[in-house]
């Protein structure tokens, strides 16, 4: 050991003799060593430099630096082993004894504890059995509960209590399929309550297509007896405003002694009734249809946790079954089948609604939206394609009626229903059309039946039927009975089919979203009155009437109708919810006034053919007699018996104003025909005693009007002699002892005004004898010219001189 030290003291003086670089080398290398770091860089550089041996040199110089280290601490660790080792000598023998006292003590112990441990292990055991039992008790308890809850859920599958048979499910699930200490029930619950559910969804699934079929049939019924319902209450309406115009009318004419009362209608509540909805619908038994079945699948299937997929399995199905309802068959006229088709689709959206407000969200209101979008574009389709085909007002008129209806019963459970009103005034003008040419049917089919006779009424039934219900009367006194009405069947005919034809225009412009349409109605009757019944009538007139007696018939109708035409646009007025008042200011002209004209014309036309025959007899007049008529010529007698006649008869039968209006056409009639006499070439020349006895006619005449007055007022009478006015003006001027009055204009207009001065030459021109050329007969031969001949003359001439 000495040696090795010296060693170690001689090495660093060695490693001083070398140069100082070796020495940084090795104490690089030996800092590096005992950080621990890699040598790799020592290496490279000496075999690089070709110098492997330094660095194996400053290796073993370091390594026995360190073995002199390591010799010093095993040196001062073996002194300390010493110590140790004795130490532990002296222990040895306190552990000997401290054995031995252990080895006593647990003698002691094992012969004490020996009968403890014996009754320790008799404890444990029974603790054991024990625990087994109750764990088994609990296990038999928990299997009662499970098969009572099982038993439970079977019974209520059996009763179809499938909503109380899937709580079950839930409890034995939630609560003991996890927990049950029988694997052959674990397993048996994990097979079976897939299966159960399974089978109380194909249950429900089924009850609930058996609800979807007979809710179609349900929904017909439903939608028919709401329409009906909404028919009901429109008519009620319809019966409170004829009440209503009644009490006008008897107010207008008043008639103060009527007794008013305020009526109260029962409110039948509708369809539409919210009370009570809940599960079971409310009071779906009043109404016919019961939405249990749909419930109790929905709540199910909530249940389950389907909702989702039952929600839109319902709404396919709905909306599957809605498209069906569209279908319009090919084989039943649409007349027949439009208020089964209507009423289907009504009562699918009244069912609709109902599942929409109590239903729980079941359907959205937007897919209600979306199907009544598409219910409405389906049904405006088919009433177009429908109407462009129909070719009768009436078909137009019920299917109009029965949507209207449609329309009003889906209104109040909030759908829309403009477009399909839009759709039927759409066609209103192609109604109105056919409706016109309805009536000209009609109407042409009651002139051809016209018998042009006296209507007999024996009942006062047929007075009220035929006369009051068109106000034809002239006096409210109700005649007797049988009474012999002064028109015939034609006028009461053709009221009934103008009042027809008001009342099915008004029904049809009614509730179709229009209020005010009394001036359509009224267009639309102006153009029955002017075109169709005036055209009717005209045609009758020119080709069907023969004889006086039928003309006569002819104009007594016309003014009947024209009475008739100011109740037709007052009951329009009064259909149609205007005010009287307002009706009657604004009235129009006579739309029959053509037709009634062709009737007077055509009359009067007959009555002069009648006198024209009574004129020839003009003929037979002495125009050069020595003495004047004083009875009035044989053609004024004939003239006058037979108008005395014509007016008995007339004055039954026509108006007074009618028959004033034929008589004075008449009367000029024959003013021209006498005055024509005097202006015909077959009159050379006559005398004043001709001229006297014209005047005696002329006053016949006047006399015959004269005594007309009781018929007419004293301007009408008046009107009647001024139609004689012309030969009248021509006789007093031939007779004049002044005819050159004539040539003043002041006189000429006040009392020869209808005279043309070409004609009073030519006929003055006749009044004067052969011998004398002018005015010959006034006095006797060879006596002195008087002064009138002489006037007369200086009249004639001055009128030439004009001309």
């Amino acid at each position: 050991m000495q040696s090795t030290r010296s060693r170690r003291k001689m090495a660093p003086a060695a490693a001083d003799s070398g140069d100082s670089g070796d020495k940084l080398e090795q104490l690089l290398l030996s800092s590096t060593i005992c950080n621990g770091e890699d040598l790799g860089p020592f290496v490279r550089k000496v075999f690089a430099s070709g110098r492997p041996e330094t660095l194996l040199h400053h290796l073993r110089h370091f390594a026995r630096s360190k073995e002199s280290e390591i010799e010093e601490v095993c040196k001062a660790h073996y002194q300390d082993f010493i110590l140790a080792v004795d130490d532990l000598r002296s222990l040895l023998s306190d552990v000997d004894s401290l054995k031995s006292s252990l080895y006593d003590s647990n003698s002691r112990l094992q012969s004490v504890a020996g009968p403890l441990l014996s009754s320790l292990d008799s404890f444990v055991e029974a603790q054991n059995i024990s625990k087994n039992v109750d764990f088994a008790l609990q296990s038999v308890t928990s299997c009662i509960k499970l098969m009572e809850l099982c038993s439970r859920a079977n019974h209520h599958l059996s009763n179809g209590s499938f909503y109380m048979a899937l709580k079950c499910l839930d409890s034995v699930e939630n609560e003991f399929q996890d927990r049950t200490p029988s694997s052959t029930l674990k397993r048996m619950l994990e097979r079976k309550i897939p299966e159960i559910r399974a089978h109380i969804e194909r249950k429900i699934n089924k009850e609930f297509g058996d609800w979807l079929v007979e809710i179609r049939v349900v929904s017909r019924n439903l939608g028919q007896l709401a329409i009906g319902q909404a028919s009901a209450a429109r008519q009620r309406e319809e019966d409170l405003r004829i009440k209503q115009r009644q009490a006008e009318e008897q107010s207008r004419l008043s008639l103060r002694d009527c007794v008013y009362a305020l009526e109260e209608d029962d409110d039948e509540g509708g369809l539409g009734g919210d009370e009570n909805d809940g599960y079971s619908n409310g009071d779906n038994g009043l109404l016919g249809f019961d939405l249990t079945p749909l419930y109790r699948a929905y709540h199910i299937h909530q249940t389950l946790g389907l909702e989702d997929r039952f929600k839109q399995y319902y709404f396919e199905n709905r909306k599957l079954q809605l498209t069906s309802d569209f279908q319009v068959s090919s084989m039943t006229p649409f007349l027949e089948s439009h208020q089964t088709f209507f009423a289907q689709i009504a009562g699918f959206f009244i069912i609709e609604d109902r599942v929409l407000r109590t239903g729980g969200g079941l359907i959205s209101k937007m897919e209600v939206e979306n199907l009544w979008e598409t219910a409405v574009s389906k049904m405006c389709s088919v009433l177009e394609d429908q109407f462009s085909r129909m070719q009768t007002a009436n078909h137009l008129l019920l299917i109009k009626d029965y949507v209207s209806l449609l329309g009003v019963t889906l209104r109040r459970y909030g759908y829309p229903v403009d477009a399909l009103l839009d759709v039927l005034s759409k066609h209103r003008d192609k109604y109105h059309e056919l409706l016109l040419s309805d009536c000209r049917k009609q109407i042409a089919e009651a002139l051809a039946a016209d018998k042009f006779e006296q209507m007999l009424m024996k009942k006062e039934y047929e007075y009220s039927m035929n006369v009051l219900s068109f106000q034809l009367q002239t006096s409210d006194i109700i005649p007797a009975f049988p009474y012999v009405a002064p028109f015939s069947s034609t006028a009461p005919d053709c009221c009934r089919i103008v009042r027809s034809f008001i009342e099915d225009s008004v029904n049809f412009m009614s509730y179709g979203g229009q209020l005010d349409f009394y001036d359509v109605v009224k267009k639309y009757l102006d153009r029955l009155l002017s075109e169709v019944l005036n055209g009717a009538l005209l045609k009758l007139i020119s080709s069907s009437v023969h004889g006086v007696s039928q003309a006569m018939q002819v104009a007594a109708n016309m003014a009947v109708l024209e009475r008739a035409c100011d109740f037709f646009f007052l009951h329009a007025a009064q259909l149609s919810g205007i005010p009287l008042r307002m009706a009657e200011r604004g009235r129009r002209q006579f739309p029959l006034n053509k037709s009634r004209d062709a009737a007077e014309e055509m009359l009067s036309g007959m009555l002069k053919t009648k006198v024209d025959g009574f004129m020839t007899l003009i003929e037979n007049v002495s125009w050069m007699t020595d003495e004047p008529s004083q009875g009035g010529n044989e053609y004024v007698n004939e003239v006058i018996i037979y108008l005395e006649t014509l007016v008995s008869t007339a004055q039954q039968i026509l108006p007074p104003q009618v028959l004033k209006r034929v008589l004075q056409d008449v009367l000029s009639h024959i003013s021209e025909k006498i005055v024509g006499a005097l202006l015909s070439d077959s009159v050379k020349r006559f005398n004043v005693n001709a001229i006297i006895g014209i005047d005696v006619d002329i006053r016949l005449l006047e006399s015959f009007a004269d005594n007309l007055a009781p018929l007419f007022s004293e301007g009408d009478a008046n009107q009647l002699k001024n139609a004689l006015a012309e030969s009248r003006q021509l006789i007093s001027l031939l007779l004049s002892n002044h005819p050159e009055n004539f040539l003043n204009p002041v006189i000429r207009e006040r009392s020869y005004n209808t005279l043309d001065y070409r004609k009073v030459v030519t006929i003055s021109e006749k009044l004067r004898d052969p011998s004398d050329r002018l005015f010959g007969t006034f006095g006797s031969r060879g006596a002195k010219q008087n002064p009138k001949k002489k006037s007369l003359d200086a009249l004639i001439k001055r009128l030439k001189d004009v001309s």
